[in-house]
């Protein structure tokens, strides 16, 4: 897995640099205290996995993030416990307060690789059935999720949308009762990649084929209103086409 570490402190890129020396299995490309430095490894398309500091004087983390198109694997390190939330609202795998602990930091890469080999599990899947399909993926197209001593078949269309809850996903679907599963968010939109779902907000996910209007910055389903977070309106309004 390659990464690279963005912090202004050279001791905060030292001690990260030797923790990923130490666990092994990590290439460290690069090196940078100024984030707009390490923009040409972007465009070389070879990062995994980006370690970011926020609080930056160039740009900071979360505004660095940001303008990326194709955003690799990222956790945010840093001293500042307050832009927790606004970090996970942009997916980051995790997001370590320092000085960071190394168990807690190998807790961090192995959940990076959980989620590696699943995009890649899923990417496999995805090409297996195009190609079994003359290049088109099936209209029945379904997920498998774990609730309670099982595996649940979910048709995609049947989903109206999903909704957080701390350490678990509501789905919510016109076929039956929601369904509960133990998942964050960044699972299920790996397993959803390339489908009519889009994160509106940093608790729900929504299948744009089943939102009736837009009012304001709600989503209207049936008799349900769905907030749009304002990190994620441009986005969704632009997937869209509004």
């Amino acid at each position: 897995m390659n990464c690279i570490i963005i912090d202004d402190e050279p001791l905060a890129l030292g001690i990260v640099k030797s923790y990923c020396e130490e666990l092994g299995g990590i290439e460290v490309l690069g090196t940078f205290t100024n984030p707009l430095e390490s923009m040409a490894l972007f465009q070389e398309g070879n990062v995994d996995l980006v370690f970011l500091d926020i609080e930056m004087p160039q740009i900071t983390g979360i505004e660095f993030v940001k303008t990326l198109d194709k955003r690799p694997f990222f956790i945010f390190t840093t001293a500042y416990p307050q832009y927790a939330i606004e970090g996970f609202e942009l997916n980051a795998v995790d997001y370590l307060v320092k000085p960071i602990p190394f168990p807690r930091f190998v807790k961090s890469i192995n959940r990076v690789k959980e989620l590696k080999m699943l995009k890649t599990s899923i990417s496999t899947e995805e090409g297996n059935l195009s190609s079994a399909s003359g290049g088109q993926l099936p209209d029945n197209q379904f997920i498998f999720v774990k609730s309670d001593y099982g595996n649940v078949k979910i048709k995609l269309e049947d989903i109206k949308y999903i909704q957080g809850l701390k350490d678990y996903l509501k789905i919510h679907t016109s076929e039956r009762k929601p369904i509960l599963t133990l998942m964050n968010f960044r699972d299920i939109e790996i397993k959803l990649a390339n489908t009519d779902f889009v994160r509106v907000h940093r608790s729900f996910l929504v299948n744009v084929n089943n939102i009736d209007s837009i009012q304001r910055s709600k989503i209207v389903m049936d008799d349900i209103r769905i907030p749009i977070g304002e990190s994620y309106k441009d986005e969704f309004m632009k997937r869209l086409g509004l």
